[in-house]
């Protein structure tokens, strides 16, 4: 009687754990799918928010270069003083405007992105202490554009180099 038993409920437990065996391996591979889907879907998504980033990354260190800044905001009766004051509050609004895009750039893209801006400020503030305050505006110009050419190039540049070597590495 036993032998009986064994010999029908040890096949079937043979056939049931066949069973979980299969059953088990496909909802793997379905949730492998899934993720896989998902991967995809997140990467349309994402990869145009990161592209974004990037340009727009691009547009605020070309838009706080002392060549771009000082152009839009020098006028002709501004004393040294003002146009030193209104530099440095455009580069940290347009800074602070766009601090969320850190979000779709490596750490290494946005540290220098952050070194571009101090070391713009900086040269603008040493260019202001070689200008007096009430000097006119175009001094202080001058006293920038003399710092850019000890430089070689602006800070932003470096900057821009390291994103544009960073959108080429996503996308080849």
């Amino acid at each position: 009687m036993l032998g009986e038993i064994l010999q029908i409920t040890i096949p079937a437990l043979l056939v049931l754990a066949t069973a979980i065996y299969m059953m088990q391996r496909q909802s793997k591979k379905e949730h492998e799918l899934k993720l896989t889907e998902l991967a995809l879907s997140n990467q349309k998504t994402i990869t145009p928010l990161r592209l974004q980033a990037y340009e727009r990354v691009v547009i605020f260190l070309e838009r706080i270069t002392p060549n771009s800044i000082v152009f839009r905001l020098q006028t002709p009766r501004m004393t040294a003083e003002q146009l030193h004051k209104e530099m440095l509050e455009l580069i940290r609004a347009e800074y602070e405007h766009n601090l969320s895009q850190q979000l779709y750039l490596s750490s290494h893209a946005w540290v220098k992105v952050k070194q571009a801006k101090e070391l713009t400020i900086k040269l603008i503030n040493e260019a202001a202490e070689n200008v007096k305050p009430d000097d006119n505006a175009l001094q202080l110009s001058r006293a920038i554009f003399d710092k850019l050419v000890e430089h070689e190039k602006a800070p932003t540049h470096e900057a821009i180099d390291t994103l544009k070597e960073e959108i080429h590495k996503l996308f080849n």
